[in-house]
């Protein structure tokens, strides 16, 4: 009997550009920017966060030199949580219907609107 691959779709409230804060791992209590979504992976990419290096051979000469380089490494998306400008602190996210039909994504907290969705 054949199985068939089933490809499960889930959508995440963190978005590409959002500001989120790291609540556990080795960089917890740290703000930063989402660089990336990897939605199949479930995890995310934060700009200076989670730093980690690689030792890379070089190819092509001067267009990729060798050594080690330092990048950001992806981070468990359940790790992380959207941070509040006017809660200054991490928040949950809810979603809101608004009148023309489009939706939100708010604060739970204050009800202040995240994002410009």
């Amino acid at each position: 009997m054949a199985s068939a691959k089933h490809t499960i779709s889930v959508k995440y409230k963190i978005k590409k550009n959002d500001t989120v804060m790291v609540v556990t791992g080795r960089d917890r209590g740290k703000t930063g920017k989402v660089m990336r979504v990897l939605p199949e992976a479930g995890r995310v990419v934060i700009e200076r966060l989670n730093i980690v290096k690689r030792h890379t051979k070089s190819s092509g000469g001067a267009q990729r030199p060798g050594g080690i380089i330092e990048k950001e490494a992806p981070i468990a998306i359940s790790n992380v949580m959207i941070f509040c400008d006017r809660c200054n602190a991490p928040v949950r996210v809810g979603i809101k219907a608004n009148d023309d039909g489009s939706k939100s994504r708010v604060c739970r907290r204050c009800s202040e609107v995240i994002g410009n969705d």
